[in-house]
């Protein structure tokens, strides 16, 4: 069971088509994880749901909410999980 909240960087990063986020929870927590555009519009939200604590990965797989295609380029993901919030940046070239 992991020990601290923790949001690992993707793999592989940069990518195309699908990309892989790890993120740990040590308690059951809230936890919502979206992708951004470098203007700071959500592209997609991956999960927005009560997790149990653990290990978890989401995939994403370059598509936007609404299933098109997203550009290349430097998108990021954040997770908000209970008071846990973290960033980083990962990079789409198709």
């Amino acid at each position: 069971m992991p020990k601290a909240f923790a949001l690992h960087q993707n793999v592989p990063n940069p990518f195309n088509p699908t990309t892989m986020i790890r993120f740990d929870l040590p308690d059951a927590s809230a936890v919502k994880l979206v992708v951004y555009n470098v203007n700071g519009q959500m592209i997609r939200v991956l999960a927005d749901a009560q997790m149990p604590a653990g290990a978890r990965e989401m995939t994403w797989d370059g598509r936007d909410a609404a299933g098109r295609a997203s550009a290349s380029g430097i998108y990021f993901y954040r997770l908000d999980a209970g008071r846990f919030t973290q960033t980083r940046k990962m990079i789409l070239i198709r």
